[in-house]
């Protein structure tokens, strides 16, 4: 893949959290149009980033086909803007996945879930040829584990799942109140400096109960668009 380089403008120290998060929106949505046609399907993830994007993207929406959702409130979005949102189930071809981040390393390794759709992402991640995260400049971390991973969990296996967690060195918290569009629950694990993400990601997968949990590591983002107050800067794994 060619490199990409974002026309630069300088931001200025003042910018806000929500001016970085549209800058980097703006600037997924520059990279991946002039590779779009009217057949093409765009991967779109979930999270105040990703919404972003959306709106971004809708400008546009005559310059492709439609978008795959990774949760029930980016289709709502989607949909809300006229663009034809489609069951990935019925999709063959996925060139782009673009979705924000909760952590990423300089890796491009990241933690997801803070908004519970972690599971959906996953997938849609996996199908997608170019996994673009989009995040601002406090996103990127020398170690993962300052936000508590969050772990998809079977409702009846909370408890057997949290004392696994605690053996491999995690502090879980049942995330109260939360339900993920698949009827699960959510354990958020806190005080764990992640400097092993793709083993750590095979362990916990393997707890039985779980689902999946919010360590991107084993399929990480392949592009990293990080908004700064000096431009939004581009990262590759």
């Amino acid at each position: 893949m060619p490199a990409f380089r974002p026309p630069f403008r300088h931001f200025g120290a003042r910018m806000t959290q929500d001016q970085l998060k549209q800058a980097v929106a703006q600037a997924a949505v520059d990279f991946i149009l002039p590779k779009l046609d009217d057949k093409s399907i765009v991967g779109v993830g979930t999270g105040s980033t990703a919404n972003c994007f959306i709106d971004a993207l809708a400008k546009h929406k005559g310059a492709f086909d439609g978008a795959v959702a990774s949760s029930e409130a980016t289709a709502a979005r989607l949909k809300g803007h006229g663009i034809p949102v489609y069951e990935l189930n019925t999709v063959s071809d996925l060139e782009f996945y673009v979705d924000g981040a909760d952590e990423s390393d300089e890796h491009l390794n990241l933690i997801k879930g803070g908004g519970a759709a972690l599971t959906r992402e996953k997938i849609v991640a996996a199908v997608a040829k170019t996994f673009i995260c989009i995040a601002d400049a406090s996103k990127l971390v020398p170690v993962l584990g300052a936000f508590p991973l969050p772990v998809e969990v079977i409702p009846m296996a909370r408890s057997h799942v949290a004392r696994q967690l605690v053996k491999l060195g995690g502090d879980p918290v049942y995330r109260e109140g939360v339900l993920t569009d698949n009827g699960n629950i959510i354990l958020d694990v806190f005080n764990m400096q992640i400097t092993n993400p793709v083993e750590l990601e095979t362990q916990i997968n393997a707890i039985v109960g779980v689902v999946t949990n919010g360590l991107f590591a084993a399929r990480p983002a392949d592009l990293l668009l990080l908004g700064t107050s000096e431009g939004v800067k581009t990262l590759k794994a």
